[in-house]
């Protein structure tokens, strides 16, 4: 994988370049300032897809703790709570 450097006047004055570079490559581009790497650029998906990642492995890291640290509880309770949730929600909406 090549790193994309960019120097920060191409952003703005090929933007569109760029944004069509991060789009197509689905790679970030790095906008330096002086010879260093300041800013990294990236396309709106790419972005939207990352944070879903971490915010999974976030997720996995707190279950990861849960488990180790014994707050678990049977699996049949922990999908009964939001079903009756939801059903309870759905009565008293009618």
């Amino acid at each position: 994988m090549a790193l994309n450097i960019r120097p920060s006047a191409d952003l703005r004055n090929k933007y569109n370049e760029i944004s069509k570079q991060c789009r197509e490559t689905r790679e970030a581009v790095i906008i330096t300032v002086n010879g260093r790497g300041d800013t990294a650029v990236l396309g709106l998906q790419d972005y939207k897809q990352m944070k879903a990642e971490l915010e999974l492995l976030r997720t996995l890291a707190e279950a990861e703790d849960d488990v180790k640290n014994g707050r678990v509880g049977p699996m049949q309770e922990s999908l009964d709570r939001p079903r009756e949730t939801l059903v309870n929600r759905k009565n008293e909406n009618v």
